[in-house]
């Protein structure tokens, strides 16, 4: 695991996150970073997941982030969402990055499934996130909600690429590469 003294060289040295938030960038704490909330997205439609081929659902943007401006949103119990970090991404061959929801993200109800970045990924990072709790979850965009724990990765790797970016869906059926 890499620690947040080391994290920082590598946000100056090799842009390891773009975007982060000055709390962050000042005064970090723990074993990481904390990412905030930037893009809230609905699926839509269907999806196919098969040997060769995908195709995620149809998205449809509901609330995006603004710098200097203050919104919320609200996660209604049942409901399932894409969501968006605000920062972005750029990480060497060998360095990955796990995620961990925030403990007031679960204490409220929110169910954040999350995955692990690859070495050589660049990009924002979209995950699934499910009200299971009783009660509507407000949320203000640009809050953390969770937590990037940054690893080195030891010996060769790579990273194909085909979701590189941080795009949220597939636009048609497309080969797997």
């Amino acid at each position: 695991m890499i620690g947040p003294k080391k994290l920082l060289e590598l946000v100056k040295s090799q842009n390891l996150v773009e975007g982060l938030a000055s709390r962050e960038l000042e005064n970090p704490e723990g074993a990481g970073f904390d990412l905030r909330l930037g893009e809230i997205y609905e699926i839509s439609g269907r999806a196919f997941l098969g040997l060769q081929e995908r195709e995620t659902p149809k998205v449809t943007l509901l609330a995006k982030y603004k710098p200097g401006k203050r919104q919320s949103f609200v996660f209604l119990p049942g409901k399932f969402y894409l969501v968006c970090t605000i920062e972005k991404i750029n990480l060497p061959l060998n360095i990955a990055v796990t995620f961990i929801p925030r403990t007031t993200t679960y204490r409220s109800g929110l169910f954040l499934r999350t995955g692990l970045a690859q070495p050589g990924y660049q990009g924002k990072l979209t995950f699934a996130l499910k009200n299971e709790g009783p009660v509507p979850v407000e949320i203000e965009l640009g809050a953390r909600f969770v937590l990037a724990v940054f690893h080195w990765v030891e010996g060769a790797t790579h990273y194909r690429g085909q979701w590189q970016g941080g795009r949220v869906t597939t636009f048609e059926r497309e080969t797997q590469v």
